[in-house]
């Protein structure tokens, strides 16, 4: 039976976890906005050129490295489509990119939920390394120049201070609000999930899941699920309003960001790769595999502290 009560901590929830988020989103969101427009990205990318050839990229395969882990894989596509890259350049800079894109805002995220920094971005740095040199081993194939199925859209260039700095707010601003369209409904119809028990209906359904992955309470299950399907912003929300109400331990927090930021928003994240015409099903399979790979064996070694 759902009451008033129920909407009003529903709404209140959301609120509160988009006010929590937007903290670490904005001021992220503002300053890379800035940066983009001035020689630290071109620096970066120098940086970064001479190592491209350790994993069978060309030098200009930084550019969209360094967009998609500084800014997202939206900035990283949107390089991609301006390079002439063979089909294997394109799956290795999507596998990378899967592993690790959007590195300071999501990081920041992780350690609001009281991870790590370092640890994250060790994990899906390495990731990203580890994967790119065994394919670029393996695969032979994939010489052919990838035919991609889209154009870039245009996009805004400001030219004073002012203007950048505008279009920085105007960015951040818009992240905040695509953050709150999804976050409040998602955390009213947890609420209304909890109330109506569905919830412990699905955390019991996933209990061979999280067992599987070393989780130590089914409470875990919902935020799993959500940062698998919608993200890692979205489930750290779940994650952080669990930590609150179940008192979750921190082998379990670990072991939830580790497959969470190995393996998150699966679906979008895959599909937005379609565009550049390669197979994203196996794109998949290694990103979701290595997740539960990574977080079972970190389960198993675990030693109390």
């Amino acid at each position: 039976m759902l009451t008033k009560q129920t909407w009003l901590k529903g709404l209140q929830s959301g609120l509160n976890t988009t006010w929590l988020l937007a903290k670490v989103i904005f001021p992220v969101t503002f300053i890379i906005t800035i940066l983009k427009f001035t020689p630290v990205i071109g620096w970066l990318i120098n940086i970064f050129t001479p190592l491209m050839q350790l994993i069978g990229l060309p030098g200009e395969a930084a550019i969209p490295l360094v967009l998609g882990n500084i800014l997202n894989l939206y900035a990283a596509i949107g390089a991609i489509l301006t390079l002439e890259l063979t089909v294997k350049n394109v799956f290795i800079l999507a596998v990378m990119l899967g592993f690790s894109h959007n590195l300071l805002v999501e990081t920041a995220i992780a350690k609001k939920i009281g991870i790590s920094g370092t640890l994250i971005i060790t994990i899906r740095l390495t990731l990203a390394t580890l994967s790119a040199i065994i394919i670029n081993k393996l695969w032979q194939g994939g010489n052919e120049i990838a035919q991609y199925s889209m154009t870039i859209a245009a996009s805004e260039t400001p030219e004073t201070w002012l203007e950048i700095a505008l279009l920085g707010l105007k960015t951040a601003t818009n992240g905040i609000l695509q953050i709150a369209i999804i976050v409040i409904p998602l955390m009213l119809s947890i609420q209304i999930l909890k109330d109506l028990k569905v919830i412990t209906y699905l955390s019991k359904k996933m209990k061979p899941m999280t067992e599987l992955l070393g989780l130590s309470t089914e409470k875990t299950a919902i935020p799993l699920l959500a940062g698998i399907i919608i993200g890692l912003a979205y489930g750290a929300g779940l994650i952080i309003e669990s930590t609150k109400e179940e008192n979750l331990s921190k082998k379990d927090l670990y072991l939830l960001s580790i497959f969470l930021v190995s393996s998150h928003a699966v679906f979008e994240d895959t599909v937005v790769f379609i565009p550049l015409g390669i197979a994203v099903l196996p794109l998949l399979i290694i990103r979701v595999t290595t997740a539960f790979l990574i977080t079972i064996l970190t389960a198993r070694l675990w030693s109390p502290t």
